[in-house]
């Protein structure tokens, strides 16, 4: 509690304690009784209500977050040249009174829903594209008010500076930078571009009118209730184009692999015959060697001892028919 406020209540409890007075010196005199004591007091504590109520209509605290001005009677213009900064001030009371105006950072938002922003009403801003659409767009103006000009926003805004000054200004500075843009650009490549374009414009604007930008921030763009559905059927098709090249990509890789599944089966067939040939022939080149080793060994007596050998083993005698050989002829050693 500042120093003004207190004095304004310690004059407010004098004043009331001068009519008490009055009202107690009014029934003494009723009543015959002195009342000149009563009365000598309550004359001191009037002096001292004027005197309190005059000191607490001039002294005026400003918080260090606003600066004020005065509005005077004194001064050609209704105002005093300099505002007040924070601290304690005086004024003349009576004739000049403190306009006070916040110096700390403000946001001013404009959005459909109305909660969304201190002020309340719809007042999102509907633009449209390059090529015609419609969209809303949502965004905050976060600002500070110039104390060293606050004087010329009192005389030409007064606290109207959101609704009359900031409001008209960033929806047509943001309606301009739209409709330089695609709605696609808007919603993606361009979006950044399109708002630093915006703040930049905004801040020379603002600074013109005694306000200095702290940042605008593009809170989200929406489209009519046609173009959404455009767009989700449009991504809708865009899925399913997706899932068809998918399955395609994905049975022409089932197609390769169950042919290079059947050219390594092929390969291996191959390679198994021609082992098998290989076998085969290597098989048939000892066999042909082993019966020349043989051929070559061959001798009648050793023809005649093996035939016996493999006779049964209770063989002693054997018939033979007259004039033959005793085994069958042997072929003939010599060459004819």
């Amino acid at each position: 509690m500042n120093i003004s406020i207190i004095i304004q209540s310690v004059a407010s409890l004098a004043w009331m304690a001068f009519i008490g007075l009055l009202v107690i010196a009014g029934v003494r005199t009723s009543r015959n009784q002195p009342a000149k004591k009563a009365m000598n007091f309550a004359a001191v504590l009037l002096l001292v209500a004027i005197f309190l109520s005059t000191l607490g209509a001039g002294l005026v605290f400003i918080e260090p977050f606003e600066t004020g001005v005065v509005v005077t009677i004194l001064s050609q213009g209704g105002m005093r040249a300099e505002p007040l900064s924070s601290g304690l001030h005086w004024i003349f009371p009576f004739v000049e009174r403190v306009e006070r105006y916040p110096i700390s950072i403000q946001t001013f938002t404009m959005a459909r829903t109305p909660s969304e922003g201190e002020t309340f009403g719809d007042y999102t801003v509907e633009a449209r594209t390059s090529d015609g659409q419609r969209i809303f767009v949502d965004s905050s103006v976060i600002y500070q008010i110039d104390p060293s000009v606050v004087t010329t926003i009192h005389k030409e805004w007064q606290n109207r500076y959101q609704i009359d000054l900031i409001l008209p200004m960033a929806r047509g500075i943001i309606r301009d930078a739209v409709s330089q843009y695609r709605v696609d650009e808007v919603l993606s490549t361009k979006r950044f571009e399109m708002t630093d374009g915006i703040s930049t414009q905004l801040r020379n604007v603002m600074a013109e009118n005694g306000l200095t930008l702290v940042d605008f921030v593009l809170r989200d763009i929406t489209f009519t209730e046609e173009y959404a559905q455009s767009i989700e059927q449009k991504q809708i098709a865009e899925q399913q184009a997706l899932q068809a090249k998918f399955v395609v990509e994905q049975k022409k890789q089932e197609a390769e692999q169950a042919r290079q599944v059947a050219q390594g089966q092929a390969d291996a067939t191959v390679i198994a015959a021609k082992g098998a040939a290989e076998a085969r022939l290597i098989q048939a080149q000892a066999e042909a060697q082993a019966n020349q080793l043989i051929s070559q060994s061959l001798t009648p007596a050793l023809v005649q001892y093996q035939y016996v050998t493999k006779l049964a083993p209770g063989v002693n005698t054997i018939f033979v028919p007259s004039e033959n050989q005793f085994i069958l002829p042997l072929p003939s050693q010599t060459t004819p």
